[in-house]
């Protein structure tokens, strides 16, 4: 597949993005495009001690994992409101989240970040897809992240793909914290996410949902921050499936197996509540 890169001189600015994005709410076509957005990007260390300090990561003088969605949150932004892109931004539900990190994400850049979307397949509640970001150094590919992606407003012919049993290992309790009312808010300044549904009680429930609920990817980044040495520095994959919405305030608790090589972890909340379950393992 050619990719129809646009290439920007910086990340573009927000605010005209999310007016774009609410403004659009049809789906135009049955196709993703061969379209992708990138662009060079630098890290601000203030920034980063921020993200470290809502997401508990301690400063080892490298990214933390999840750290690079940060970076391309706007150019992912600039591809998802793009005319060429065929479904309205409000309403995706971001299902899956799996990083690839290759290298130790030492420095602080320049980078060059990439996003693109492929794979579009059919699901029980409509359609999936692939938003894939990349970060490369002078080096080539540095980390790679695939978000996992649900479109309720669009329905293909097929069957969704099966999947693959998956063995589960015995998880004791590692960690417990609080998520505050405000954490939306607050994470939301960091990550520039200002979706609705994790700002206010009462944005959430025009999008059917009793109270804010936290991102996914501040649950991701807190529980991978718990996880510490137990995920080398390179040369591993690690996946998440969000299941239910963590309604703020919550309380929670990360349960996780035993160190390796390979491990499974679960976010759990009140009644013992499934919010999030993940792994980890080495690269292929």
């Amino acid at each position: 597949m050619a990719i129809d890169w646009l290439d920007l001189p910086a990340p573009p600015a927000l605010p005209g993005l999310f007016l774009r994005a609410a403004l659009r709410r049809r789906v135009t076509g049955r196709s993703l495009p061969e379209l992708g957005v990138r662009c060079q990007v630098t890290v601000d260390p203030k920034h980063l001690a921020r993200y470290r300090q809502i997401c508990g990561f301690s400063d080892k003088h490298r990214l933390p994992a999840p750290y690079p969605h940060i970076l391309a949150f706007a150019l992912q932004m600039q591809l998802l409101t793009d005319t060429r892109f065929p479904f309205p931004l409000l309403g995706l539900v971001h299902l899956e989240n799996h990083i690839r990190v290759l290298r130790p994400l030492g420095g602080l850049g320049p980078f060059t970040v990439s996003v693109q979307v492929q794979d579009l397949q059919p699901h029980d509640k409509g359609v999936t897809f692939s938003l894939i970001t990349q970060l490369h150094d002078q080096l080539g590919l540095l980390w790679e992240g695939d978000s996992r992606i649900l479109c309720r407003a669009l329905r293909l012919d097929g069957k969704p793909a099966e999947r693959a049993a998956e063995t589960t290992l015995t998880q004791t309790s590692l960690a417990h914290w609080r998520a505050p009312a405000d954490i939306g808010r607050r994470y939301a300044r960091i990550a520039g996410d200002y979706n609705p549904i994790h700002m206010f009680a009462a944005t959430a429930k025009l999008f059917g949902f009793p109270r804010a609920i936290a991102h996914g990817l501040w649950n991701k980044g807190r529980a991978l921050a718990e996880l510490g040495a137990r995920l080398p520095d390179a040369g591993y994959s690690v996946s998440v499936r969000f299941q239910k919405p963590v309604l703020l305030p919550a309380e929670v608790r990360l349960l996780v197996s035993e160190p390796g090589s390979h491990g499974q972890f679960s976010l759990l909340g009140q009644n013992d509540l499934s919010h999030m379950s993940g792994s980890w393992q080495p690269l292929d």
